[in-house]
């Protein structure tokens, strides 16, 4: 009896403790699962504010990096496999002859033996010689085999030798074409420098370029992510009681201060990296439009909005301490086009549009120059050039009222816009140049626009314009147009499809060179159908004034 009730007092103390070790445990166990809902929230909520680090920090990032593409590493050495022969490269063993024991003394004493012995002898001999030839053909075959593998090898060596030459040559042209300022090869090369360009994985990656050699200016049409690429919540939170993770909405006002600071740190994040790759100073201006592409939450349509549009000089721009700037404040300085409301989608007007310099416009002639049968504007007579230049601002909407004789045989105009607000006067000179125009033209139209109270000051040419002239205009109500920009507006408003062949004995007037301090750059005459030269050579430069 006794011994029962000390097992069962045993069994008690037993139960009593497995009860505690599991309350224990599962109190444990409660503590460890708020502890890793606690880390998941902490995690997000560290995965929000590297989020939000990133895009205070767009510009900051490439400060450090050299954006400058060395050709050299575009060229590659061809990897060529090392010759394994394999089981080719061994000799097979020559095989052991047969050895025939000579006959013992008692041997000889049997009647035949010594004749069986000698035919055993000479049948192992054959046997040898049999293996011996077996084997020379073996081996034959093996070297046979072997130099076919070895040629295979040296074969496609060569290939990939000849194929890495190939393509390391053409970088060498491309490497030659950029260096001359082909646009071709300017568009390719600058392409590749914002493809290298590390943003984070949301944000889009499309963008176009052109090059106006005859301005040595580039544009850029760059794709910017939308507002959702700011996270819309500020915090996260885990709530015990209800095992839940709640979170805090980021306030609107804070989502679109970041969303408009990415937008300006990207275009000033990419005009200083075409600008640090341009190490041959073969861009003089840039243009950067920053367009979105999204859905409008008015139509439900597809849109692309332009949020961000500046030109600059490169002497301006590299003034610039990036790494303190402020990107808005910086913008404007720059006298750029920035949307009042960036995630509102209100846009703003493109300084230049991409399509008026997009070389698709100005490049499409017959093979055959007799087969291109488009009017040259350089072999329109003075009144018939003045009347082209009218009927195509009739077109596009202004009310063309005055037209006098220009002194360098151009077109001088006075025209009005009749759209309420944004209307008004508008003085447009159009001039038929072969050279680079100077800036003096340009603060010769400003002075006039002055003059004339004009709200606006429109300066087409068939050659273009340098930093000077642009640099002045930046900020004054002018628009400069070059050959590729007239070629655009006549084909998309007048319905005329021109271009523009520079004569051989073509001399730009006296009166206008005399009158322009800086010297005209000479532009070699286009091929047919161009407005551009490609013979490698930059040309269209402004020199300051003195």
């Amino acid at each position: 009896m006794r011994a029962q009730m000390q097992a069962q007092r045993e069994a008690d103390r037993a139960r009593k403790a497995y009860e505690r070790a599991t309350a224990l445990a599962e109190k444990e166990r409660k503590r460890l699962y708020v502890e890793s809902r606690m880390a998941e929230v902490e995690a997000q909520n560290a995965a929000l504010e590297e989020d939000v680090t990133r895009l205070e920090g767009i510009l900051a990032a490439t400060l450090e990096i050299d954006d400058y593409l060395d050709f050299e590493d575009l060229k590659e050495e061809p990897e060529i496999p090392v010759f394994q022969p394999g089981a080719l490269a061994v000799e097979a063993p020559l095989p052991e002859a047969e050895t025939v024991p000579p006959l013992s003394w008692s041997q000889k004493l049997v009647p035949g033996a010594k004749t069986k012995h000698e035919e055993r002898v000479a049948a192992a001999a054959r046997a040898w010689d049999d293996a011996k030839a077996e084997h020379a053909e073996n081996e034959a075959r093996r070297l046979e085999e072997l130099a076919k593998a070895e040629a295979a090898h040296a074969a496609t060596a060569a290939r990939m030798s000849a194929e890495a030459s190939e393509r390391n040559s053409e970088i060498d042209t491309f490497r030659a074409d950029f260096e001359a300022a082909k646009p071709d090869a300017m568009v390719e090369y600058f392409s590749l420098v914002l493809d290298a360009s590390r943003y984070p994985e949301a944000f889009p990656r499309a963008h176009r370029l052109a090059y106006v050699p005859e301005s040595k200016q580039l544009v850029v049409e760059y794709e910017l992510p939308t507002l959702s690429v700011v996270p819309d919540v500020k915090t996260y939170r885990y709530v015990k009681a209800r095992d839940a993770v709640d979170h805090s909405d980021r306030p609107l006002g804070q989502r679109r201060s970041l969303y408009a600071g990415a937008v300006a740190q990207i275009a000033l994040r990419t005009l200083h990296e075409l600008f640090e790759a341009d190490r041959g100073n073969l861009i003089e201006t840039i243009v950067f439009n920053g367009y979105v592409h999204t859905i409008a939450p008015a139509t439900g349509q597809a849109v692309t909005p332009h949020l961000v549009s500046v030109r600059t000089s490169r002497d301006r721009f590299l003034e610039l301490d990036l790494a303190g700037v402020e990107p808005l404040a910086c913008l404007r300085g720059l006298n750029a086009s920035v949307s009042a409301n960036p995630a509102e989608l209100a846009p703003v007007r493109p300084i230049l549009e991409f399509n008026m310099v997009d070389r698709r416009f100005v490049e499409e002639s017959d093979v055959l120059s007799t087969l291109d049968q488009r009017p040259n504007l350089m072999d329109l007579t003075p009144g018939e050039f003045e009347s082209l230049i009218t009927n195509l601002f009739e077109r596009m909407g202004l009310d063309t009222r005055l037209t006098q004789a220009s002194r360098d045989g151009g077109v001088d105009c006075v025209a009005w816009d009749p759209r309420p607000i944004f209307g008004g006067k508008v003085v447009i000179q159009a001039k038929r140049y072969k050279n680079t125009v100077g800036v003096s033209a340009v603060r010769d139209l400003f002075g006039t626009l002055q003059n004339e109270g004009a709200s606006k000051g429109i300066l087409i040419t068939t050659s273009g314009f340098g930093k000077s002239s642009f640099e002045f205009a930046d900020g004054k109500p002018i628009e400069l147009l070059s050959g590729a920009n007239l070629l655009y507006l006549l084909a998309e408003h007048a319905d005329i499809e021109a271009k523009i062949e520079v004569p051989d004995d073509w001399v730009d007037p006296e009166v206008d060179a005399a009158a322009t301090a800086e010297p005209a750059v000479p532009q070699p005459n286009p091929a047919p159908g161009t407005i551009a030269p490609e013979t490698g050579t930059p040309v269209g430069s402004d020199a300051p004034e003195g």
